[in-house]
């Protein structure tokens, strides 16, 4: 049976109750007029992806903003008929979860769409101002674009994996749908990422004949590999004067011989590397010890150039503990889709780039 939503409730205030009661590729270079964020208060996030870990952690993060919690959400297909409560500043808030289309399952059951259209009709109510927030499952990415794009509801896609592609023509062929499309959200990351991307288009072959070596540590519950890695090893390849080569065929013959595929990323999920460190001779790039602590969690990076005989390296890292950063840049990233409409420039698709040029970021 059809289960019945009421639409105020979508659209009320954040619950209140007794303690107790009832979680893309590239950055573009992009130079962009200032876009005035919405005031908190007026935006209504729905979070896609509870009772996941992210996807808590988002919540709780809009809610400490002063945002609005949807009290309805997209979740996997075994979820189906649950609730999640997240704690924000005010009490707890009651999320009811429907399962939403995978890419096994694309076409949505009556109750999704159903849904869908309330959250169509609470949007016009709130002037625009409500957003998605996507931090469900790699292979739900497509058909969870698709399904904004057909109720006209704008996103913020924290997933990573799908076709990328496709994710992003989603947007651009639809006549008004808007999103922010981002490997990582974490803003500090971003700069990182949009600098060296800079760097390589500014210089490159700077390091020609260095060999790259990418180790990525994240929880063992990420499906895929990390959208950042690939996006930051393309620049330092650019920088090595290394050609990308098309999936897992660079081949055996060196990095300078064969050029770069993103399958050359040493993928680590195993906790006894993660806790040791993952060192050279390991079958791993050098990677810094996880604390036990951050198993969970985390998200360790390390990026190596490497000279030829061996007798210079140059080295990144990005090592984060949790996951708050990223769930406070998609806050970040929330506020500024719901403030879009203060000038739009004919611009839909926007990367967490937009945000740091826009001084959109708290």
């Amino acid at each position: 049976m059809l289960a019945c939503l009421a639409l105020a409730s979508l659209a009320a205030a954040p619950l209140r109750t007794a303690p107790g009661g009832a979680a893309c590729g590239r950055p573009a270079r992009v130079q962009m007029a200032t876009v005035t964020t919405s005031k908190p208060t007026e935006v209504t996030v729905v979070v896609n992806g509870l009772p996941g870990a992210m996807g808590v952690e988002v919540a709780q993060a809009c809610l400490r903003r002063g945002m609005r919690l949807a009290s309805v959400g997209l979740t996997g297909p075994s979820r189906q008929g649950e609730t999640v409560e997240v704690e924000g500043p005010d009490g707890i808030n009651t999320v009811r979860l429907v399962p939403g289309p995978t890419s096994t399952s694309p076409d949505p059951s009556a109750e999704c769409e159903a849904v869908g259209a309330q959250l169509e009709r609470l949007r016009a109510s709130v002037g625009g101002k409500l957003v998605c927030i996507d931090y469900t499952h790699p292979s739900a990415v497509n058909a969870n674009a698709a399904w904004y794009a057909r109720h006209g509801l704008d996103f913020v896609m924290g997933t990573t994996g799908g076709d990328r592609a496709a994710l992003e023509a989603t947007v651009t062929k639809s006549a008004s749908l808007y999103a922010v499309i981002a490997p990582n959200m974490a803003k500090q990351i971003v700069a990182l990422q949009a600098g060296l991307e800079r760097m390589a288009t500014d210089f490159p072959g700077a390091f020609d004949g260095y060999a790259l070596r990418v180790t990525e540590s994240h929880q063992a519950t990420k499906a895929d590999t990390s959208g950042t890695a690939k996006a930051v090893s393309r620049s330092l390849a650019a920088l090595a004067a290394l050609p990308l080569a098309d999936g897992a065929g660079a081949g055996a013959g060196g990095d300078a011989a064969a050029g770069w595929s993103d399958a050359r990323i040493e993928r680590v999920r195993d906790e006894s590397s993660q806790l040791a460190g993952a060192p050279d001779g390991a079958g791993y790039g050098r990677l810094n010890p996880v604390p036990t602590s951050a198993l969970s969690g985390h998200a360790f990076h390390t990026y190596s150039l490497i000279a030829p005989d061996g007798s210079v390296e140059f080295q990144w890292r990005h090592n984060v503990v949790g996951r708050r950063v990223y769930a406070e840049g998609t806050a970040d990233a929330a506020l500024f889709l719901a403030g879009k409409a203060a000038d739009r420039a004919g611009k839909r698709l926007f990367t967490m780039v937009d945000l740091l040029q826009s001084g959109a970021m708290r």
